[in-house]
């Protein structure tokens, strides 16, 4: 009876400590948060179109290294609408875009200089 619970035991410990090694980092799942100091690196484009409403803005734009991105126009969410406010049709931006939740997210935009 004593070594069936000692074997018992042991296997739960194994696998609870199996478990807890391939477990998922702790905050992994969270949902992705976006920020001004996001750590993708910056790619140049033109704006095309800005969508307020939307929270989008149309970007012609070179590629997107960290997103194995090759340039192209396309349609961009924007992390923070308030974004949209300091850009206008026309104007040559500098960028960072990511993946946040699913979607292709421009995360940080300036007008070039």
């Amino acid at each position: 009876m004593k070594l069936t619970y000692i074997i018992a035991t042991a296997a739960l410990a194994t696998t609870l400590t199996a478990k807890a090694q391939t477990a998922a980092p702790s905050g992994a799942d969270r949902p992705v948060q976006s920020s001004a100091t996001a750590a993708a690196p910056q790619s140049e484009g033109e704006v095309r179109k800005v969508d307020k409403e939307q929270g989008k803005v149309t970007l012609k734009h070179g590629p997107i290294a960290n997103l194995e991105m090759p340039g192209m126009t396309m349609v961009f969410k924007v992390s923070d609408p308030k974004m949209l406010d300091s850009i206008k049709e026309g104007d040559k931006v500098k960028f960072s875009a990511d993946k946040v939740n699913g979607a292709i997210t421009v995360t940080a935009i300036e007008t070039a200089k």
